[in-house]
């Protein structure tokens, strides 16, 4: 793309605010509403089942999480690379790139599907399960496992279409799955009594039509110029995705086992305490699907800032680089305090939004959540900077800094905390992992604006 068609893209010209706006709402709502599955599920079977249904859900999370890594990997990947490669003026090369990712997205999706169903039993051992929440994990992750190829492709595609400056389309995507199990989840659960199982089958579902929805946009409506020929991956093309898709995806895989091994620990330490195995794993999966919300908005900003850092870096316009980068920084930061208002005012009032419970219940759920979230009010810097570290190239430091709260701090904290302060432990490791993250996230984001400044003045 030579110089007049650079400054033709709304991504070069219009204001960064307009396009902040234009790219980051539907992103958000998107990853809101890709969060609802969960969310939703939670409170009907809060409501339907009751407590052990809520621990089977978060028994189920990591495989909800390792199918988003894939997703994220794959799509992140690719619409980055998509976005870098049109900014430089290769059109071709960038088509063959999306062409490669959706493939993958696909294979992927169903061989994951296939694992989960062949291990169900072993893998559910792993996540930490006890006696009591067998049945119902069983139940819960056995069903849901037929939607994960419609899941990893929703979630992978719609990073394409948004890249494909159809932002709209793919929150329509999201949403219209959303509504759907939402509607379809009372009608299974209280409607025709299927309890948990009906909630699975309302998630397959709702997973169901959002996948055709992008199958539909790519063979349809899309602007990127593919053909048939472009979806058999390419290796060299799955190297450059997975190198820009990383830093998102090994976070998420470091969620996972983060989730295992909190599970785990609140399992063996929740034994010894007053409020037993169950109440621990049921208030953490209610508590973490709340996070969720907060989580999703953080990066919906940062998924919706990626084409407009990516294009205007790859043109070498730094300055609406760092300009878009400073804006998603204080709206990251503005949506941390309000959520760190509602974590510390209202816990007992956001559990109780889930379903019953005995007083113990909700003490530690209160307990757990003014003290584990209470660097809330920071905690969207570190994933929107490793966000903004892959969509300009930079794939190490975006995957340093993706690791830096799950796997170099928490990790670690939640293993050793818990031997000197028992269940407590688990606590006091969050905020502690928090804070250090968005330092170090902050630290090197600094150092790359200040590196952009000196290339600009040198030309």
């Amino acid at each position: 793309m030579n110089e007049s068609g650079v400054t033709r893209n709304p991504l070069a010209t219009e204001k960064t605010w307009k396009l902040i706006a234009k790219f980051a709402i539907p992103a958000i709502i998107s990853m809101l509403v890709s969060s609802l599955y969960n969310i939703v599920d939670q409170i009907f079977i809060g409501q339907g089942v009751g407590m052990l249904g809520n621990a089977a859900t978060n028994i189920a999370f990591p495989v909800s999480i390792i199918c988003t890594a894939t997703a994220l990997l794959l799509g992140i990947g690719s619409s980055s690379n998509y976005n870098l490669e049109s900014g430089a003026g290769n059109s071709e090369k960038a088509s063959q790139i999306v062409g490669t990712g959706l493939a993958m997205l696909v294979i992927c999706g169903i061989v994951i599907s296939g694992v989960v169903l062949v291990f169900l039993n072993p893998l559910l051992q792993v996540f930490g399960v006890t006696l009591e929440v067998l049945p119902y994990a069983q139940d819960y992750t056995g069903i849901t496992a037929f939607g994960i190829p419609f899941l990893i492709l929703t979630t992978g595609g719609n990073h394409l279409i948004r890249a494909d400056r159809s932002p709209t389309y793919s929150m329509m995507c999201m949403l219209t799955g959303a509504i759907l199990n939402t509607i379809l989840d009372p009608l299974f659960i209280f409607g025709f009594h299927l309890g948990i199982q009906g909630a699975a089958w309302a998630t397959v579902i709702g997973q169901a039509v959002s996948g055709f929805l992008v199958i539909l946009y790519f063979t349809s409506f899309r602007k990127i110029e593919l053909s048939l020929s472009m979806l058999k991956p390419k290796g060299v093309f799955l190297k450059a995705i997975a190198s820009l898709g990383m830093a998102a995806c090994i976070n998420q895989v470091a969620m996972a086992v983060v989730q295992i091994t909190m599970n785990n620990t609140l399992r063996y330490y929740g034994a010894s305490s007053v409020y037993g195995t169950d109440i621990p794993l049921a208030c953490v999966g209610v508590i973490s699907k709340v996070n969720m919300v907060f989580m999703a908005i953080c990066i919906g900003i940062s998924q919706g800032c990626q084409p407009i850092w990516g294009f205007n870096y790859g043109a070498g316009r730094y300055d609406r680089v760092r300009e878009t980068f400073l804006k998603a920084f204080w709206l990251s930061l503005t949506v941390g305090i309000l959520f760190f208002c509602c974590f510390q005012l209202f816990p007992r009032q956001l559990v109780g939004i889930f379903g019953t419970g005995s007083e113990e219940y909700f003490r530690f759920a209160e307990r757990y959540f003014r003290i584990f979230m209470m660097m809330t009010f920071i905690n969207g810097i570190q994933p929107m900077s490793s966000g903004f570290f892959t969509s300009i190239g930079k794939a190490k430091l975006g995957i340093v800094v993706s690791l830096t709260r799950q796997v170099i701090f928490l990790l670690p904290l939640i293993l050793i905390f818990p031997l000197f302060m028992g269940i407590d432990g688990v606590m006091y490791a969050g905020p502690i992992a928090d804070g250090a993250a968005a330092m170090a996230a902050m630290v090197c984001a600094v150092r790359e604006l200040k590196k952009m400044r000196q290339m600009e003045a040198g030309g």
